[in-house]
């Protein structure tokens, strides 16, 4: 503020303040993904392999089960996303995933679509990359739905 507008008693412009988002690491990323196909995905393929089928080999020989596998897991990470903006993996590094635009939680139907848009980045290899040329650190798959990935203040 000015001293000329505190001796006239004048009031400061009001700033608009935009949420400033601190975004995460690309290898705390990374760290919570690992994190989230031991904590999840494992136990799924575990489940399937030896409760609902007879054991490795009718696994291994199965073209369903490996689907149902993938299908289950996006299930439940798009839940996790869309309820709590954060997997157990994302929670153990301090992260979230939020909407680009308004900085709240995704919906459920859009955090599926990223899974599956992480699938097919994580098939080309090249939107993986892209964290590293950009500041936003954002992935393909966050360009493509609107996320963005942020570190939680503790």
């Amino acid at each position: 503020m000015r001293f000329r507008e505190l001796k006239k008693n004048k009031k400061p412009a009001q700033i608009k303040e935009s949420k400033k988002f601190v975004y995460a690491p690309y290898n705390y990323r990374v760290k919570a993904f690992i994190t989230d196909m031991f904590m999840i995905y494992a136990p799924i393929l575990y489940i399937i392999t030896y409760v609902f089928m007879d054991g490795k080999d009718n696994f291994q020989s199965s073209q369903m089960a490996p689907f149902i596998g993938v299908a289950l897991y996006g299930v439940i990470y798009a839940f996790l996303l869309s309820k709590f903006a954060q997997t157990p993996g994302k929670k153990a590094y301090e992260i979230k995933v939020l909407n680009s635009t308004n900085g709240e939680n995704i919906t459920f139907i859009k955090a599926l679509f990223r899974f599956v848009a992480f699938l097919f980045t994580a098939t080309t290899v090249l939107g993986l990359f892209l964290p590293f040329y950009r500041k936003d650190k954002k992935a393909l798959h966050d360009l493509i739905c609107g996320t963005i990935v942020v570190a939680v203040k503790s």
